[in-house]
């Protein structure tokens, strides 16, 4: 087996992410941060770099810049001399007049990318899921089975099975059915209450990829969607086997992977980071989750003006973060926030930039970029009073939009009457009158 010098891989990062609005308004969700120092994609990346897959295109379309620009400070790590490199493909309209329409259709449109690459096989992946991977043994059991396709699979509970692709598989994990989003999915037999879902992770030989996006592409009755159209019809032509997920990094009945594709799950996301034992442990030293380094300082944790220490609990607190007093407790603080005497951050992910005034109270909120906080303001205290203003999640999360303004404390204005009545309440005070 030559791989991973006969693979390409296909990063799906283009999704509009409406559900996790407002953190998707001016990014794609791949590029939304995570953990304090992370993107999305980031994970996908990272798997791709610890699995040996040194050619990779990120096929972008929504709110792309973002994107790009993290790809570019970040992921510019490869040597193009020696036909390695991760490059963002943006929709050129190179097979007609429209963009990306569905997972199918936006490779589809990239045929081109893939055949001149010389690759056997491509593995396709989303850039929307936290969790780690080793794709090249993907890879091996695909060579090994003789597969045509292979989809990456994991357990999921029968109730969420609803919003996956589900799967039957026989002995030999060869895959004999295959329903999208089922309202009632099939059960793992043995495991009444566990179903086999869809990762939305696929590996095909490039030469049936090519011949089944063609189809897909000329049947008018087609949403050109993997999971809807290619799947069902080729379980029941070609050799197509599911490969169990597990993660390289842990040895467990179930491994780490989520989708963070609502407010409420990124933020449950977040915030299991933050367990002892978490989840997912980020310091995993043979398997590092690689990010963009922006140069900044180390993170301080000192007392405010008054002599007073800050109180820090149960926290991620990156580089460049400055808690000057106040307390902290069951927080993410991203790179360059700040926090000020007398302010309390409870259950919060403050992204970068993030300043949080003295007095302040911040609980169960997600704060994006450049937001400021002023002094004695409350958030996540008062639903009626934040629904007014901001988005509120089913759970009560409460997220403030990328560099939002408070409206300044209004002056009170004096009417032509008041002066005088003012200067009458001066004097009696002046003269002793109660």
């Amino acid at each position: 087996m030559t791989f991973p010098s006969d693979t390409i891989s296909i990063v799906l990062a283009g999704g509009v992410g409406s559900r996790l609005s407002p953190l998707t308004q001016e990014r794609a969700k791949p590029a939304v941060p995570f953990g304090g120092q992370y993107r999305i994609i980031d994970f996908t990346l990272s798997n791709c770099l610890h699995s040996g897959l040194r050619q990779v295109l990120v096929l972008t379309q929504y709110k792309s810049q973002s994107m790009q620009t993290h790809l570019r400070d970040g992921w510019s790590i490869f040597n193009p001399a020696f036909g390695e490199y991760i490059t963002a493909v943006p929709p050129q309209m190179r097979t007609g007049d429209s963009w990306y329409c569905g997972t199918a259709d936006a490779i589809y449109q990239n045929l081109y990318l893939l055949e001149r690459s010389g690759a056997k096989n491509v593995v396709i992946l989303s850039g929307d899921h936290i969790y780690r991977m080793d794709y090249s043994e993907m890879l091996r059991q695909h060579e090994s089975t003789s597969a045509d396709a292979t989809v990456g699979c994991l357990e999921v509970g029968l109730r969420d099975a609803q919003s996956f692709g589900v799967m039957s598989v026989d002995q030999g994990d060869r895959i004999c059915e295959f329903q999208e989003k089922p309202l009632h999915p099939r059960s793992i037999p043995g495991k009444p209450n566990r179903a086999l879902a869809s990762m939305g992770i696929y590996v095909f030989s490039i030469e049936l990829l090519r011949r089944e996006l063609v189809a897909d592409h000329n049947d008018p009755n087609s949403s050109h969607d993997f999971g809807k159209d290619l799947l069902p019809r080729l379980i029941h032509t070609n050799r197509v086997f599911g490969y169990r997920f597990h993660d390289p990094c842990e040895d467990s009945a179930q491994p780490y992977w989520r989708d963070v594709g609502t407010i409420d799950a990124y933020y449950r996301a977040n915030m299991e980071l933050l367990k002892s034992p978490a989840p997912l442990d980020l310091y995993c030293k043979h398997w590092p989750i690689r990010k963009c380094d922006s140069p900044a300082p180390p993170a301080r944790i000192g007392v405010d003006s008054f002599g007073k220490p800050a109180e820090v609990t149960d926290c991620i607190v990156c580089n460049g973060a400055v808690i000057s007093g106040g307390t902290v407790e069951r927080s993410i603080l991203s790179s360059r926030v700040s926090i000020a005497s007398g302010a309390v951050v409870e259950d919060a992910v403050l992204f970068d930039g993030v300043e949080v005034g003295e007095g302040a109270q911040v609980r169960n909120c997600i704060i994006d970029k450049d937001v400021r906080i002023p002094p004695g303001k409350t958030v996540g205290v008062n639903p009626v009073i934040d629904a007014e203003r901001f988005t509120v999640s089913e759970n009560g999360v409460v997220v403030i939009p990328k560099g939002y303004k408070f409206a300044p404390v209004r002056k009170q204005t004096l009417t032509p009457s008041q002066p005088r009545t003012l200067i009458r309440l001066q004097s009696r005070v002046a003269v002793g009158v109660r």
